[in-house]
This record gives C-alpha cells, structure tokens and sequence, in this order.
C-alpha cells in the first residue's frame, strides 16, 4: 500500500484532486451541498446534472419508485437468469423497445456492465455448446472519443471470461478518428477480412464534447460489409435528441429498420441515470436469439437484477417522456438558447446538445473557475482538467428558466474577466 499512499499525495500536490460535495436536499434547479473538505453549506444553482428532463423530482416518477418499494421490497436479491426477475423488468424492456423501436432488450445494472456482457455475447457466444465451433475472428472499431465504458469493454473484449471458457477465435480492436467516417472506412478496408465478424461500436452523443456521431454516413459505410453490426451508446442521447426524444435514429428521421435493409445490425444501449430519473442500462436489438446470450454473460448472471424502485423509476420516466414530449421540446430549446448566448459573449463551444463544453485557455484552471463561479455566484458546473483538454462542462435541462441560463451567462462573464485579470497581474 506505500505506493498507493505515496501516489495519492503526489496526486493531491499536483492539485488533480477533484473537489467534493456532498447533496443535502434539492429543490428544482436548487441545490444544497457541503463541500466535504470545510463542511460549509450553500444553495447553489445546478448546471452540472444529468437529469436532463428534470424527472427525478416528477411525482409520477417518485411515487412509482414508492410503490414498487411496497409491492416488492428494495432489491430483488438475485440475478435475473435464477430468482431475481419480476414483472416490472418485463415492462420496463418492452417500453424500451417500443421507445426505441427494436423488439428485443436485455436490462443491466449499468452501462459499463451492459457493454461488456455485449462484448462476451458477440465476441465469446456466452458458454461452450456441443457440436458448435465458431472459427470466425472480431474486428471491432471503435471512436477514440467514445465513453469510458466502451473503452473498457473493447479493451478487454479479447481476454473476458467468455473467452477463457469458449476458447473463440481472437478479437481485433481499432481505433478510428473522432467522427470521422473516411477514417472508418479506411480502418475497415486496411484491416477487415472476408470472414471477419465486424462490429462498430460509438457513442451517439459525446459525453464530453457534445457532438453527434454522424450515424447515416456510417451505415453507408458498412452497407459495403453485409452483416456487420453498429452500436449506439444513446446514454446522452436518449430523451435530448430527436423531435420527441427517442435517440440518434429519430434526430436523423430515419428508423433502426432502415439499417436493418441495408444490410447493417442496429444494437442500441439506453441507459436510464440521464434522462429516465434512475440507475441500470439496456441492450435492444432486433435479432432475437442475441437476448438470451445477454442473459447469461457473466456481468449478468454474476450480480442481482435491477431493483424494483430503479426499475419502476425508469418505466415511469419513459412512459412520461413518450406521453409528455413537451419536456423533450423545452430541453432543445433551452439548448438553443444558452449555447447562442454564450457564443456571443465569445466562449468556445463545441458540439450542438445539451452537453455544452467551454474550452477555457491553457493558463486558466477550470477547477479554479468553478470555484470562483460557485462562491461569488452560487453557480455549480463541472471542471474538467484531467481527462480531456480544460473546459468547463455545463449541462442544461429542461427546468432551467431564461432567468437561470441569464444568471450562468453572467457569472461565466465576470468569472472569466477576474481570471483574466489574475493572469495578467501574476505576468
């Protein structure tokens, strides 16, 4: 454990440590925190949530998670594929697949689970079978800005359990260029061979940059590769996107069947902690026989199913979404809104959705601009310093009012020219 130790201290001395705080009560957009390290309390004005829709406080949503609570207790203490499943999960996935037009889906506790039970499937076809051989090969590609959870699962697709018990063919992962599809189709005539399986796997909106994966000139990619199969991580994208908040394929008006004729298998993964006022993910797909693969991989049939109150929190917040899309039309518009202003008060913004990064320059610390804009302004954003280039991550909802986004401008405003000010003072 010395290095451990010896690694931490040099972490908090680099000032990489993130600054804590812990919620105490929300209100609307109104939140109480403590900040872990003082203990100081204060109301702050939230831009760094994901609850993009605002329905982890609808009454509907609560009270649904309320019931569930009452009728099953809070765990279902096991795993789907033995006692743990119930009816709620039954509904939740026929919602998704209604939602997101594919008639198949596979509940998880989380996206990181989720993608590495699809990587097991796909690649390792879950356990041996007799008189089944698969001799085939993987070539997975992947975009170099996709989310962690993908990372992790591509990166392991070749060494998981599912391999040391299937003994499968071996599983090539390539990177290609963040949203770039000549690069994605150079990567798949360099290194794709005629008997590969192959699978693209990419966020549909980045959790970093905000943008979009171009998802038509995608599949007018791997038209060219029969078979080949397209994943959708819709986590950012699903209730934010689209005329009514079904994801990438509705923002583009064009429908998973349409992949489906061109000869291109659609895989989607929802996660409900954005937009559906919960925790757990899910896999939908329109090949049937996939489910069950889902089912018994190893992140499933090694941990206990969703527990009713998330499960019924997440059905609730869909149903809402699919009955309700004014929530959808307010959060593009809110969008629309705070992304103009802030270019005209000359931010650097990348990408179009909700996801709203500020690239700050160099020479100014976004955990030193958060701060400042919390304690002059009792605005909360998140600073991103380590894991990508320095910027400051605002995410707007559907609650956000214009006197809210008018209030974030301001204190951006006059939190930047104080840096600035700093800056030329220390030069």
């Amino acid at each position: 454990m010395e290095i451990i130790k010896e690694y931490v201290q040099c972490w908090n001395a680099s000032g990489l440590d993130p600054d804590e705080y812990i919620c105490l009560q929300k209100q609307g957009n109104l939140v109480e925190i403590q900040e872990a390290a003082t203990g100081k309390r204060r109301t702050v004005l939230n831009f760094c949530t994901n609850d993009v829709l605002g329905l982890v406080q609808e009454q509907a949503v609560k009270q649904a998670a309320i019931d569930a609570i009452l009728k099953y207790g809070t765990s279902n203490s096991s795993c789907s594929v033995l006692s743990g499943r119930i009816d709620l999960h039954q509904q939740l996935e026929d919602e998704i697949s209604a939602f997101k037009h594919l008639p198949h889906t596979q509940l998880f506790m989380n996206a990181w689970m989720a993608m590495q039970a699809l990587m097991d499937a796909f690649c390792h076809l879950a356990i041996p079978v007799p008189g089944f051989q698969n001799t085939r090969e993987t070539l997975i590609l992947t975009d170099v800005l996709n989310h962690g959870c993908i990372v992790s699962a591509v990166v392991n697709a070749g060494t998981r359990s599912g391999k040391v018990f299937g003994h499968s063919p071996r599983v090539r992962v390539k990177a290609y260029r963040h949203c770039d599809v000549e690069d994605l189709a150079r990567k798949l005539y360099r290194h794709a061979k005629p008997s590969d399986r192959i699978m693209v796997v990419s966020d549909a909106v980045f959790s970093m940059d905000g943008d979009i994966a171009p998802l038509p000139e995608m599949i007018d990619v791997l038209h060219n590769y029969e078979g080949s199969v397209l994943v959708m991580d819709e986590a950012h994208a699903s209730g934010a996107i689209g005329a009514t908040g079904r994801g990438i394929y509705e923002h583009f008006h064009i429908l998973p069947s349409d992949a489906i004729e061109r000869g291109v298998v659609p895989l989607i993964m929802t996660t409900f902690s954005k937009f559906a006022a919960s925790a757990g993910a899910a896999i939908s797909t329109h090949v049937a026989e996939l489910k069950p693969l889902l089912n018994v991989s190893p992140t499933s049939i090694g941990t206990i199913s969703l527990p009713p109150p998330m499960t019924a929190a997440a059905l609730e917040s869909i149903r809402q979404v699919r009955k309700f899309p004014r929530q959808v039309k307010q959060l593009q518009e809110n969008t629309r809104y705070l992304r103009s202003r802030l270019a005209e008060q000359d931010f650097v913004i990348t990408g179009e959705t909700n996801v709203i990064p500020v690239i700050l320059p160099t020479e100014i610390n976004p955990k030193i601009f958060a701060r400042q804009i919390m304690e002059n302004y009792g605005i909360w954003v998140s600073p991103i310093w380590f894991i990508a280039k320095p910027r400051i991550r605002i995410t707007v909802t559907a609650l956000h009012t214009q006197e809210d986004m008018e209030h974030l401008i301001a204190g951006m405003v006059a939190t930047r020219n104080l840096l600035y000010k700093q800056q030329l003072v220390h030069t």
